[in-house]
């Protein structure tokens, strides 16, 4: 593992490091000073590439980098922080981003359950609004980005209340029929992660993905409890309890769009950020049955004939009542 940078320590002649202030597989971030403007503080995200790699698969990981970190650089959206930089220096990478004040939803959330309380419903769809509005962005660049690890504690509010996705560690650019390895290690945060997102063929990972992560941090945002292990509700499909269990403020509306978002199945989920957003905050409709594993309930249903059991159950008497009546006849 990289040795980690001094307090004190300047890159690129410009970015005096302050101090670490998270670690994960993906690597550290640091806070530093930009010593070229005056006052301005960033974060710099160092990225740790999979030690196993072979020489010539990590000189394609890091080309990979210099490729979506000039993608990332060309966003511009009030809920992502601004990527300002990217470099290297010596066998290390990385990407220079605006530093974000506030708490992480994360913090707030643990808060909340200490009080016992929950955050308001109201408050959590504003942001989640926000959220939308960002993936919304990322999801339809050209080539489209996603995510991969939207949690809570990627997701801060400034003190002025706008909400920011704050990390790219696991972004991934949909570069159409081109093979993408990962260039870093760990597939996500395993309680907001899908399924999908377990395997190795990055290929079956797309904007579902996100919208996924989207549901289970609605889930945790809303209920105070985080949401099951998508490998343990494929093997436990019912161990995923309905948001209302926890929180019976919340509206029936709200859980079901969670519970669509959260469906095992990428094809049970919404198509695409737009139709949940559409569901969550507007006219919007839900595929009248969810047959996923991963939910537990079912929207009623009321064509009997699009249910193959009712079906058969409708033929069956109607099949008694004629052979009652063919008896009755003959004597």
């Amino acid at each position: 593992m990289p040795l980690s940078l001094n307090d004190g320590e300047v890159l690129r002649e410009r970015y005096k490091i302050r101090e670490r202030i998270g670690q994960g597989g993906a690597g550290a971030i640091y806070l530093a000073d930009d010593l070229r403007l005056e006052g301005r503080q960033c974060a710099l995200k160092e990225v740790e590439y999979d030690r196993a790699l072979t020489e010539n698969l990590l000189e394609e990981a890091r080309g990979q980098f210099l490729r979506e970190a000039t993608i990332l650089a060309r966003l511009d959206h009030p809920n992502l922080p601004k990527v300002s930089d990217f470099f290297s220096k010596g066998p290390r990478d990385y990407l220079v981003m605006d530093y974000v004040p506030g708490k992480d939803l994360r913090t707030m959330v643990l808060d909340a359950r200490r009080e016992k309380k929950f955050l308001p419903e109201r408050e959590v769809l504003d942001w989640a609004r926000q959220l939308a509005d960002a993936l919304g962005y990322l999801h339809t660049q050209q080539p489209a980005i996603i995510h991969r690890d939207i949690k809570p504690s990627n997701l801060k509010i400034t003190p002025s209340g706008l909400l920011k996705l704050v990390d790219f560690g696991l972004v991934k650019i949909m570069a159409p029929e081109e093979v993408t390895i990962t260039i870093i290690q760990g597939q996500g945060t395993a309680l907001y992660t899908p399924i999908e997102q377990y395997a190795t063929d990055e290929s079956h990972t797309d904007a579902r993905a996100d919208i996924y992560a989207f549901g289970a941090t609605l889930y945790h945002l809303l209920t105070n409890e985080p949401p099951v292990d998508a490998r343990k509700r494929f093997l436990q499909p019912s161990s995923l309890r309905p948001p209302r269990e926890f929180n019976l403020a919340l509206s029936e509306h709200t859980e079901q769009a969670i519970l669509w978002a959260m469906a095992l199945h990428p094809d049970d989920r919404p198509a695409s950020i737009s139709v949940f957003n559409e569901f969550l905050f507007g006219s919007g409709k839900m595929p009248l049955r969810l047959h996923s594993a991963a939910t537990t309930f079912e929207v009623p249903r009321l064509n009997i004939f699009g249910n193959l059991p009712d079906l058969t159950l409708l033929w069956v008497t109607i099949g008694l009542v004629l052979l009652s009546l063919i008896t009755t006849l003959m004597h």
